[in-house]
């Protein structure tokens, strides 16, 4: 898969943010794959060691919450691939808050920078260099807490809801210099601290239990449907958000789905 205004001579770059585990790692691994060299992006460099031997893959550490930062893992990405066509901004913070806590304002201005302000910014700095080499994607993954609140985690259902406006704010913005934006909201997702045993067997039984197709989601799977929006695919789609959720916000949630078995 390649950007629209890439060539055989010439292949599409992408930036993945968020990329040293879970939909991050594996979106940067799949646009890799489709013909994309990719400069994985994360906070941490160790995160991003798995990047070492992986051809068309390199790493930058980088945090966006930083207008620098930002500026600065755009400008790489176009020394290194002399171009910028797609933009996935998956990094984000995900914690529970609790109103009457010590560090509740604390907590909520951390994540509103990781998960908010840091799509801003990577719009802010990204767009221009999509623009300037023919027009590109740009996906912002969101998530169905930025749609429907979950409690005890006010600070993130905020910055969700924050970061999918954005995304179609800038979509009608950038539309006309061939940018699109969109967002792919991911639901319940086993992720690796799920998979590394840190969720018990009954607490993974009650996740699953409200969502419509009867089990958790993979990275892989919503990496496909970031691919799909960054793709020619998804050319005419832009300012929207595409739910990669099992169904879990098709339903009010007044009555559970129906359960196999």
């Amino acid at each position: 898969m390649t950007s629209a205004s890439s060539t055989s001579h010439d292949p599409a770059a992408a930036i993945v943010t968020g990329a040293g585990a879970g939909i991050g790692q594996a979106a940067a691994r799949m646009l890799n794959a489709r013909g994309h060299r990719v400069l994985a992006v994360d906070v941490s460099a160790d995160a991003l060691a798995w990047t070492a031997d992986q051809g068309g893959i390199e790493a930058f550490t980088a945090d966006v919450s930083s207008d620098d930062d930002n500026r600065a893992m755009v400008a790489a990405a176009l020394e290194r691939f002399g171009r910028l066509d797609v933009l996935v901004l998956n990094a984000g913070i995900a914690r529970r808050t609790h109103w009457e806590a010590d560090d509740a304002v604390e907590a909520y201005d951390r994540i509103m920078a990781v998960n908010a302000r840091g799509v801003v910014l990577g719009i802010r700095h990204g767009a221009p260099a999509i623009a300037e080499s023919g027009g590109g994607a740009i996906v912002v993954v969101g998530s169905t807490s930025g749609v429907r609140a979950d409690p005890e985690r006010f600070a993130y259902d905020a910055s969700k809801a924050a970061a999918i406006n954005t995304a179609r704010a800038a979509a009608l913005d950038w539309a006309v210099r061939g940018v699109r934006v969109n967002v792919m909201a991911p639901g319940p997702t086993m992720t690796a601290i799920l998979q590394g045993g840190r969720v018990t067997p009954e607490h993974l039984d009650e996740l699953t239990r409200n969502i419509p197709l009867q089990r958790m989601g993979t990275p892989e799977e919503q990496a496909e449907a970031i691919c799909f929006l960054a793709s020619p695919a998804a050319s005419f789609i832009t300012g929207a958000v595409l739910m990669c959720d099992g169904g879990v916000t098709a339903q009010a949630g007044i009555f559970p789905p129906p359960r196999s078995g």
